[in-house]
């Protein structure tokens, strides 16, 4: 079964460190970063870009992380972007189905605002404070739910399983 871990959550939500403490424990799990594409195609993640080039690079490893799990060399995949707006986690489900994906958990680290502020202004590539404003707004406004097409939903508040669904086929 190939599996994607798509993560959710606000900069600074804890979504990156979360993903590199999981590679850390399993290093067979494939890490697909809309940062690490960004640096890598700009030479820095801080270049936003163009995003049809950077979602196409995520349609890429998306394939290749699916292959990679086909022939045992990974066991799952990560997938590390905010994906804080309902249609673009869409998107993103549907790319990951297209690419091969069986099983989408989604991962939302529901963490408070205040926290990803101040984690924020403790880095050294800060995302501005409005701009964290207003995608809490809209993730606020349309959070993470199963109707979005993932398999399983896990909701992580405060580093804490706040509450977990899923889907169960016949």
């Amino acid at each position: 079964m190939a599996r994607l871990l798509l993560l959710i959550g606000l900069p600074g939500s804890g979504k990156s460190t979360l993903a590199k403490e999981l590679i850390q424990n399993c290093p067979e799990h494939r890490l697909i970063s809309t940062d690490a594409i960004r640096a890598e195609l700009y030479g820095d993640e801080n270049v936003q870009g163009s995003w049809l080039v950077v979602w196409r690079e995520v349609e890429q490893q998306f394939c290749q992380a699916v292959q990679h799990i086909r022939t045992g060399k990974a066991s799952e995949a990560i997938y590390d972007a905010t994906n804080v707006v309902r249609k673009q986690r869409r998107q993103a489900i549907a790319l990951a189905r297209a690419s091969g994906f069986t099983h989408i958990t989604g991962l939302w680290l529901n963490t408070p605002i205040w926290l990803c502020i101040d984690r924020n202004r403790q880095r050294d590539r800060q995302v501005p404070k409005e701009v964290i404003y207003r995608m809490n707004r809209r993730l606020c406004g349309a959070p993470p739910s199963m109707q979005e097409g993932m398999d399983e939903l896990v909701v992580l508040s405060n580093g804490l399983i706040a509450g977990k669904s899923s889907e169960i086929a016949d």
